[in-house]
């Protein structure tokens, strides 16, 4: 259940980054410890995020990609960012 002065709707902060900045390029920069892949680099339009993942339209091909944010280390914009903390809407400059 809500606990009392709680949003309605919780919301993680890198989730809200996210979903601030749908359809903008973004570059991931994940790291799958312990896995035949290690790190690697996605870079693609953002579609959606979730408290426990992003989707992104990779750039150069038809390709969706679910991403668990578990193994994201970070994310850039090549532009500027729309960013939201905690309530105050504004655009973040280079």
């Amino acid at each position: 259940g809500q606990l009392p002065n709680r949003p309605l709707m919780e919301q993680s902060y890198i989730e809200n980054i996210l979903r601030l900045n749908i359809g903008k390029v973004a570059t991931v920069y994940m790291n799958f410890e312990g896995a035949q892949w290690g790190s690697k680099i996605f870079k693609g339009y953002v579609l959606a995020a979730g408290k426990d993942h992003l989707i992104l339209h990779d750039l150069n091909s038809e390709l969706r990609y679910v991403l668990l944010t578990i193994y994201l280390n970070y994310f850039t914009f090549d532009e500027e960012i729309d960013y939201e903390y905690p309530f105050r809407s504004k655009k973040a400059k280079k």
